[in-house]
């Protein structure tokens, strides 16, 4: 038993032209993020640190209304929550690296993410709380947020900070 085939249309055969695309800072305003002002470090460091055009970014605390997120994911947080503060904390890096370069839009690649996160022994999905930042960095960057990362479950952070995430960024010359 033969079977006919009927002939494939060409839908739409002229392609639109694409949008000019955002860039970071654009992205961040159309996400309706205002950053917060750099924090200050709490110890014997400097925030950030520029060398052969790469940024590294000392770890950022989660704060949530000027208070720093705390708690344990697993024992008195939950997976959720871990994830909000992972974010919270992409939010803090990116106040830094806009403080250190002057713009988002210098921003060549996220290339690592390190995520700290405060959790119980039991608990062990520390990747999914750590997309909180990583889903930030694309939102933010598009496919240059995309990253190398590390998500590491710890027992405790400072100041009883539920996550810490530090970064390595690429960056273009001013």
């Amino acid at each position: 038993m033969a079977i006919e085939l009927t002939p494939l249309k060409t839908v739409n055969p002229t392609p639109k032209a694409s949008a000019p695309a955002q860039t970071a800072e654009e992205r961040l305003a159309s996400l309706g993020l205002v950053l917060p002002e750099a924090a200050a470090p709490i110890a014997a460091y400097v925030p950030t640190v520029e060398v052969n055009g790469l940024l590294h970014i000392s770890g950022q605390l989660p704060f949530d209304k000027g208070e720093v997120m705390v708690g344990r994911i697993g024992e008195d947080r939950d997976k959720a929550y871990g994830e909000a503060a992972a974010r919270a904390c992409g939010i803090m890096l990116l106040a830094q690296i806009r403080a250190a370069l002057g713009s988002l839009d210098r921003v060549a690649r996220i290339v690592k993410l390190g995520v700290f996160i405060n959790s119980d022994p039991r608990f062990t999905d520390q990747p999914s709380v750590a997309n909180g930042a990583s889903n930030l960095m694309i939102d933010v960057f598009g496919d240059n947020g995309r990253h190398a990362r590390s998500a590491v479950g710890v027992p405790v952070l400072p100041r009883g900070a539920a996550v810490e995430v530090d970064a390595i960024v690429a960056v273009r010359p001013a």
